[in-house]
């Protein structure tokens, strides 16, 4: 037990993590030998939760062979789950498979299979068609936000998979909803169940509102009620792509920074946006029911319901990207003469404008974007010390840094981002001319 909990506590340490919640410690003392399903609200920390009671089953190296197999709906999560697992620092390799990106090249990565395999469905079951994955010797199958992927229409794929795994594992699923009917195929069997999900807990420190418009078109009202939330972080969730993209479009126009995400939208630009939003420099992030379960959005402050979701499911998972934890938060509901819910119980207290409209506060921080990047053997200390050359940056002028494979994402403060592109652009990162944009 004391090498599991000096194992344990030591990827904690290289995480940066004090402290588990309630919810992973119960993860944790639950072990390892039954089956489980977990389900906790979106934004509780269920990856780490997972993730941890692995360690200790775990193989010391990597012996070219995959021993976990995590199935995740979508590519966000999968890549979330990535980025806790390397947090850890366990020496051991993993990889993420996901649709919207070229397959050749997790293909190449493959030819060494990975301790720990991440993927969304329809990839897995590519890659399964190709031979480019073996998956006989798994031995813990985790079915991350599971009635997701059902939701999203995955169950063949996901029923396909399963088929390759050994009989023999231990499953452990996880939703973020107890509306949920497991399937057999999944082989689950007399599992541990942990629960989390109360409806205390998901409105605890959560303050509604409702927002009128007086016209049936809400942009002005949207715009209006942005103007009275300080510059504090917003998620504006609509209803369909289209109109995602027109209440980013005219944001945009209004000069308020934010960015669109949904579905239809490829990879590299979902990617983009999301780090925007999390890292600052963006502070209104509008998005279908897409952004209200799997992604890893920390300290969102104000959720806003531009259009009143389809279900009270929906409308619980979206007020859930705020008031987490021990935090406040406010859900905006705008609404026109048209508009009605039966979910809605309690009559929200009302938010009442000002008739002059206030110009948003934009963010504080400016995300800067070099063309050098992993396969350029860049770290995150070169970029650093890239961006310090000349003197134009104070020690708080620097914000998250991000190293992707083809790219550098830094945070700047604003103000400080045409002096560095001018006087840095084709500058030299390890020898090599870098540009800015």
């Amino acid at each position: 037990m004391t090498d599991k909990n000096d194992l344990i506590g030591s990827a904690l340490s290289r995480a940066g993590i004090e402290k588990l919640n309630e919810m992973q410690q119960a993860v944790l003392d639950a072990g390892t030998t039954k089956d489980m399903v977990l389900l906790s609200p979106t934004g509780t920390g269920k990856t780490l939760a997972f993730l941890l009671p692995l360690l200790a089953t775990l193989p010391k190296t990597d012996n070219k062979k995959i021993v976990v197999l995590i199935i995740a709906p979508s590519r966000e999560l999968a890549l979330q789950i990535e980025s806790v697992f390397r947090s850890l620092g366990t020496g051991l390799k993993a990889n993420c498979c996901y649709g919207g990106h070229p397959i050749r090249t997790e293909k190449k990565s493959l030819e060494h299979p990975p301790a720990v395999l991440i993927g969304t469905p329809g990839r897995l079951v590519d890659h399964l068609e190709r031979g480019t994955i073996d998956l006989e010797s798994v031995r813990t199958l985790i079915l991350d936000e599971f009635d997701k992927s059902l939701e999203l229409g995955f169950t063949a794929e996901m029923k396909e998979i399963l088929l390759h795994l050994p009989v023999s594992r231990r499953n452990v699923l996880t939703s973020a909803t107890a509306a949920i009917d497991i399937p057999p195929f999944t082989g689950i069997q007399s599992p541990v169940r942990l629960s989390f999900l109360t409806g205390e807990k998901k409105t605890k420190n959560l303050t509604v509102q409702v927002v009128q418009s007086p016209v049936k078109d809400k942009l002005e009202t949207l715009y209006k009620l942005l103007g009275e939330l300080g510059g504090g972080s917003a998620l504006v969730f609509c209803n369909l792509r289209e109109a995602v993209e027109r209440v980013s479009t005219y944001l945009t126009d209004m000069e308020v920074e934010n960015e669109a995400f949904h579905g239809g939208m490829e990879q590299p630009e979902r990617e983009r946006a999301l780090s925007r939003f999390r890292n600052g420099s963006a502070n209104v992030f509008v998005s279908t029911d897409l952004a209200a379960r799997g992604l890893d959005i920390q300290d969102v402050k104000n959720v806003i319901h531009y259009h009143l979701p389809v279900n009270e499911e929906a409308y619980v998972h979206r007020n859930g990207r705020t008031a987490r934890m021990h935090a406040e938060g406010t859900a905006y509901l705008i609404l026109n003469e048209i508009s009605s819910s039966e979910y809605i119980e309690q009559e929200p207290e009302e938010f009442f404008l000002p008739r002059e409209a206030r110009r948003p506060v934009s963010p504080e921080w400016v995300t800067l974007t070099i063309n050098r990047g992993k396969r350029d053997k860049i770290s995150k200390k070169d970029v650093v010390g890239f961006l310090y050359q000349q003197g134009i940056l104070g020690k708080d002028d620097l914000g998250m840094i991000k190293v992707r494979e083809s790219c550098s994402y830094a945070v700047v403060k604003r103000g400080k981002e045409k002096e560095i592109i001018s006087k840095l652009q084709n500058g030299k990162i390890k020898g090599v001319k870098a540009r800015i944009s």
